[in-house]
């Protein structure tokens, strides 16, 4: 089982730029595919991005081009670069395991706001 505390938010203007990180304790982290995800006021939780065990990542259409997920399992920790924020982007972000276990828990995440 991998715990995990995400951190990195903050309030940012619109085109600037945020670095989330998530890091991990447990058990192997190597072997665990990783994903961000995210929840905007009165919307549901959704995959932003997932950092593979091995192989290229998967993004959300709307973070394509934009946002960039990379891992350090020598430091257990999985990142997302976050560039050219708009609005829209503005919720609370989470990591977790991927898929995330149905009923799993969930960190307190970290929010990101997105305004000028």
């Amino acid at each position: 089982q991998v715990q995990l505390v995400e951190s990195g938010g903050g309030l940012v203007q619109p085109g600037g730029s945020l670095r989330l990180s998530c890091a991990a304790s447990g058990s192997i982290f190597s072997r665990y595919h990783l994903g961000w995800f995210r929840q905007a006021p009165g919307k549901q939780r959704e995959l932003v991005a997932v950092a593979y065990s091995a192989g290229p990542a998967d993004y959300a259409d709307s973070v394509k081009g934009r946002f960039t997920i990379s891992r350090d399992n020598a430091k257990n920790t999985v990142y997302l670069q976050m560039n050219s924020l708009k609005p829209e982007d503005t919720a609370v972000y989470y990591c977790n395991v991927f898929p995330p276990p149905t009923g799993g828990a969930w960190g307190q995440g970290t929010q990101v706001t997105v305004s000028s």
